[in-house]
């Protein structure tokens, strides 16, 4: 089954909307990336939780760490996560998974932990892919 990167960001909450935007405008990249299956930005809404959370979903280790490696994710991460290895965050310019030169805007992010998990179960409505 695949297997999932959750980047857990440290945001704060009057740089949401400049997050969203940055992820939006990169977002459609990585369908071209092979092995990539899915992409979510997840925005706290509890009173508990404050973190954002990047979702992504690979067809394999082999698929996500060839993007991981890739140039198009060294360009949209010059500046560096603050902590984790490439979940997503709104790095420089960083609009999604891949994103603008270091020169680009300022991170956002105070920090980042990368969670990593095995899909070992799924499911969906039918006619929806899982």
């Amino acid at each position: 089954m695949s297997i999932v990167k959750i980047n857990a960001l440290s945001i704060p909450p009057q740089a949401g909307e400049e997050v969203v935007k940055r992820f939006a405008a990169r977002t459609g990249e990585l369908s071209a990336v092979a092995g990539f299956e899915g992409f979510e930005l997840l925005r706290p809404t509890g009173e508990v939780e404050e973190r954002w959370f990047v979702y992504t979903r690979w067809a394999d280790e082999a698929s996500y760490e060839a993007w991981r490696t890739s140039e198009t994710f060294a360009r949209g991460h010059a500046g560096g996560p603050p902590q984790g290895d490439g979940g997503g965050h709104p790095q420089g310019g960083h609009g999604g998974q891949d994103g603008a030169e270091a020169s680009g805007p300022s991170p956002l992010s105070s920090g980042a932990t990368l969670l990593e998990f095995d899909v070992t179960l799924s499911a969906a409505p039918p006619g929806a892919t899982a």
